[in-house]
């Protein structure tokens, strides 16, 4: 399987921060989890483990079938669903009690048709816990992203159709900013050749082959340079915290 820096993966070292970072929403959400779970975007299924010790029910959507096709064999007592999102179609409405989606609403077009359809297939008094970036602490633009939020925005997007938004965050501990201002030197050094601004004015589908190779390289560099610390990142040195504003990720809990 080929692995964008997107996309992440525990087998590249140089990933692991990211990779932990992404493994912590599913520590924390999984003791959470209430009845039948939905996974909107399991990708190649991160931290179903997690998911699968308190879900009553799992079942996942994604539009990946190469994915979805080698998880239902793994997982045989679980449901995969192979479709482009939103809508979640063939998911009947009120029939899942948790829905999680973690670091995929900043991929979707229609992304208030995505919250409506969250809204949607979840029964009254359901939850479903988001994470996605934090803007405010992206680095550069991300190409394979169609937008990031502030948390004012994705608590707004939320209250279009939940009564109930709490918006929350993802921090690092020191060991975690040690590493992400390193990276934010690091990726600073490239953008300052970018004199024209091409990185927010080029289309994205044009910038995500570059940005993936030397985004990979700065991982790399990064991991070289401190070993150590890039290895030694583990879920358990985030945290959940009631300021999202200052959070590298955004989690939002929203309740029908």
């Amino acid at each position: 399987m080929f692995i964008t820096t997107e996309l992440t993966s525990q087998e590249i070292t140089s990933d692991n921060p990211v990779h932990q970072r992404l493994v912590f929403a599913y520590a924390h959400t999984a003791p959470l989890l209430v009845g039948n779970v939905l996974e909107v975007g399991c990708g190649f299924g991160r931290g179903l483990e997690w998911l699968l010790q308190y879900a009553k029910d799992y079942t996942a959507i994604d539009k990946n079938k190469k994915l979805i096709d080698e998880l239902q064999i793994k997982y045989p007592k679980s449901h995969f669903i192979t479709k482009n999102i939103p809508p979640f179609e063939g998911i009947e409405d009120n029939s899942f009690d948790t829905v999680v989606s973690f670091q995929v609403i900043e991929h979707i077009q229609n992304d208030e048709l995505f919250i409506k359809e969250i809204h949607r297939v979840l029964r009254p008094g359901g939850k479903a816990y988001i994470t996605t970036p934090n803007r405010l602490w992206s680095l550069t633009r991300n190409p394979w992203h169609i937008r990031e939020y502030l948390p004012s925005e994705l608590e707004n997007l939320g209250k279009k159709y939940f009564q109930n938004v709490e918006m929350q965050g993802v921090k690092g501990n020191e060991k975690v900013m040690e590493y992400y201002y390193q990276n934010k030197k690091s990726v600073a050094n490239i953008t300052k050749w970018d004199f024209f601004g091409l990185q927010y004015a080029l289309p994205r589908q044009i910038l995500q082959i570059p940005y993936d190779f030397l985004n990979r390289l700065n991982r790399k560099k990064l991991q070289k340079q401190n070993t150590g610390l890039v290895n030694e990142i583990d879920y358990t040195d985030y945290s959940i915290s009631t300021e999202a504003i200052d959070a590298l990720d955004l989690y939002c809990v929203l309740t029908k």
